[in-house]
């Protein structure tokens, strides 16, 4: 057994019982006090067990985000994380049962934030840290799509030679070196009102013009290409006997590939109306860029392999329909690493859980990789 691995097998209670009063401090995406409060835990964490005092970057509408450095060396990585989640205050409990963990986030992704935390520290504690600068930039949007933070991703970055990302693995326990990107357009139609009884001719209606676009809609699916188009929710009318005047469409887009993104792009906003007489207002775009496969994750993910045989076992990559933070980093073409957090399943469903045995595992993991970097 390496150093690393030793030393985190024997803490492997003190990573657990910090990952549940994480957890414990629920932090929703959409109330900002809940994230800020859990953010003031995250720091106490990165207090105690690095000494790294936060940079804040404040927020009116949500959470404030975090930053924390570790190290003066001239190899530089940044290590992503969010800390909210989709879960209301109450919504789950935090339980233990049958080895795993059950909880508000604490697959997606607290577990993989103390974790990373963890191995950063065996480094430390171990004296491996070497030549190396990291820097852990944690936000409070994530879920949201990164809607504030994405600018200071972008901008932090590129001054880093890598990006490994803490997300949760896949279910089988695969990294990922692919991500689809993802977008949400949202179509608005206007018609005209009118009695649906005494002069329906008067009317346009807006309903029957959505049955139209949502089939065009559909009709872009291209899953040969890996990308899916689906309208997921509509509304529309005002009463059973009125023309209905009004009607809109919510779409969300997945891509494995930039071009795809860029065709769909054009595609939705270059829909015409069927009918005369109907005004179509389109909003909305891609919010996160595809994670292509490329040769620079395919190095990281090398250098991932060699330190899980280290380890005693092996790990394996992925492509998936879900997008993250990583997204942002490799499209700007720094080499990301995704999926290094924690084993589970039920990323946001009510069955969420990580594997409380390979907690320390999957932390040595990431400390060998840092190692090898």
């Amino acid at each position: 057994m390496s150093a690393i691995s030793s030393y985190l097998t024997q803490h492997q209670s003190h990573i657990l019982a910090d990952l549940e009063l994480l957890a414990k401090a629920e932090s929703p995406s959409h109330d900002k006090a809940a994230v800020d409060a859990c953010g003031q835990v995250l720091q106490k964490l990165f207090m105690e067990h690095l000494g790294a005092k936060a940079e804040v970057f404040p927020q009116t509408e949500y959470g404030d985000h975090l930053a924390f450095d570790i190290g003066t060396g001239s190899q530089h990585t940044l290590i992503l994380g969010h800390f909210d989640t989709v879960w209301d205050i109450g919504r789950l409990s935090l339980r233990q049962e049958d080895g795993k963990l059950f909880g508000p986030g604490v697959l997606d992704m607290k577990g993989g934030l103390v974790q990373a935390i963890w191995a950063v520290k065996a480094l430390k504690e171990l004296n491996l840290l070497g030549d190396r600068h990291i820097r852990f930039l944690c936000n409070a949007d994530e879920e949201l799509g990164s809607p504030s933070s994405r600018p200071i991703i972008e901008q932090q970055a590129k001054n880093y030679q890598q990006v490994l990302v803490a997300e949760p693995t896949t279910a089988s326990g695969a990294l990922k070196t692919g991500r689809k990107g993802t977008g949400r357009f949202y179509v608005h139609i206007k018609g005209r009102a009118a009695h649906a009884g005494n002069n329906p001719e008067d009317g346009i209606s807006a309903i029957q013009e959505m049955s139209y676009q949502i089939q065009y809609l559909h009709s872009l699916n291209a899953p040969q290409n890996g990308t899916t188009v689906n309208v997921g929710i509509v509304s529309g009318g005002s009463k059973i006997n009125v023309v209905a005047e009004e009607a809109n469409l919510s779409i969300d887009v997945r891509v494995t590939r930039l071009d795809e993104a860029e065709r769909i792009h054009q595609a939705i906003y270059g829909s015409i109306a069927k009918l005369d007489g109907i005004k179509l207002t389109i909003t909305g775009g891609m919010v996160r860029p595809p994670m292509e496969r490329n040769s620079a994750s395919a190095g990281l993910m090398a250098k991932a392999q060699d330190a899980a045989k280290a380890l005693g076992f092996e790990v394996t990559d992925a492509a998936v329909g879900g997008g993250s933070d990583g997204n942002f980093t490799a499209a700007m073409g720094i080499p990301t690493l995704d999926g290094l957090g924690s084993t589970g399943a039920g990323p946001h469903a009510e069955y969420e859980h990580i594997n409380i045995a390979d907690m320390a595992p999957r932390s040595a993991l990431l400390a060998e990789l840092i190692t090898r970097l």
